[in-house]
């Protein structure tokens, strides 16, 4: 049995929540579950925008799309939605520049299909964690040349400069990933506005001590915010197994 809980949250500075979350554990379309986290960026309420209208159109595409293939789904919804907000953002100036990183999954029977634009990011918590997606940022580009370590990544200046985004260039393109799941995994998506702000070790201590997936949810927001709490912050769990007792 599938069992979820997400939140976002506005953070300790920010006067705006830019974060937007979407969780279905039933059917919408052909997909038998969908689950989304999008961290728009932009000024004034255009962010906002992004993100929340990206999820909504995301939503809606997969609703509507006759194929049975999931990658195919997330893909056309996704380039969907990237159409649609860079159109409102040529064509209206309060939304000029706008743009969103989005991370989408779906889990069919024991294999979850992903997608990803930008740097929010999917784990898999077992014994240990396990990033899945792959940061679309300046920094990670960097680490993959040589120039920074992964450690020096954390505090780099250059950190929140991301290379892809949904909005901001005709066309877009999503990596995506395929992981076959097994019984006792936690499945964490969320914005950097968690993972600036807590280390991945104690994300996983932090699921792995939960009594339940809303508890998770709750005390990895709140260590965020007790860490600084410096941007908006999404958070999505999805335990695929959860008749299994942790």
């Amino acid at each position: 049995m599938l069992k979820t809980f997400s939140k976002t949250d506005i953070g300790r500075k920010r006067k705006i929540n830019q974060d937007c979350i979407f969780s279905c554990e039933v059917p919408l379309g052909n997909l038998p579950n969908l689950f989304i986290v999008a961290d728009g960026m932009g000024g004034h309420n255009a962010g906002d925008y992004a993100s929340s209208y990206t999820v909504k159109a995301i939503e809606r595409e997969v609703m509507i799309n006759d194929s049975s293939e999931p990658v195919k789904i997330m893909k056309e919804a996704i380039e969907c939605a990237n159409a649609e907000v860079y159109k409102k953002a040529e064509s209206e100036s309060d939304y000029q520049g706008m743009g969103t990183t989005a991370v989408v999954a779906t889990i069919v029977n024991d294999i979850m299909y992903v997608a990803n634009v930008g740097d929010s990011r999917l784990y898999i918590i077992d014994d240990g964690i396990r990033q899945i997606t792959r940061d679309h940022s300046l920094v990670e580009e960097m680490i993959k040349l040589g120039e920074i370590d992964r450690e020096s990544a954390r505090t780099h200046p250059d950190k929140n400069i991301i290379t892809r985004a949904i909005g901001v260039a005709p066309k877009v393109e999503p990596d995506f990933f395929e992981v076959e799941l097994k019984k006792g995994d936690i499945i964490l998506m969320c914005s950097d506005g968690l993972t600036n702000m807590v280390e991945d070790d104690d994300i996983c201590m932090i699921a792995k001590a939960g009594r339940d997936v809303v508890q998770i949810v709750e005390e990895l927001i709140r260590i965020a915010n007790h860490n600084g709490g410096k941007d908006n912050i999404a958070v999505v769990i999805v335990e695929p197994f959860a008749d299994e007792v942790r």
